[in-house]
């Protein structure tokens, strides 16, 4: 049985697409900053080289919660 694709289904299409796109333009944004101070802090002090790492992954988690959205949104067509 196939599924009838109507307006409804196309625009919970783009909520979806919405919800990974903008989280990975805030990630990405916010790796910028926080990547370039890191590294800033990494060329006075070698030492701080983990915490800069982990800080820098840290906004990663904003992609992943958007994909978990996603797949939510996208649990409503089926």
């Amino acid at each position: 049985m196939a599924t009838e694709i109507t307006v409804g289904v196309g625009l919970i299409a783009i909520g979806a697409s919405l919800a990974v796109g903008l989280t990975a333009v805030g990630t990405g944004m916010a790796e910028q900053a926080i990547g370039a101070a890191a590294v800033g802090a990494m060329a006075e002090k070698e030492e701080l080289f983990g915490k800069g790492l982990i800080m820098t992954v840290i906004p990663e988690s904003l992609v992943i919660f958007g994909l978990v959205v996603a797949i939510l949104i996208l649990n409503l067509v089926g």
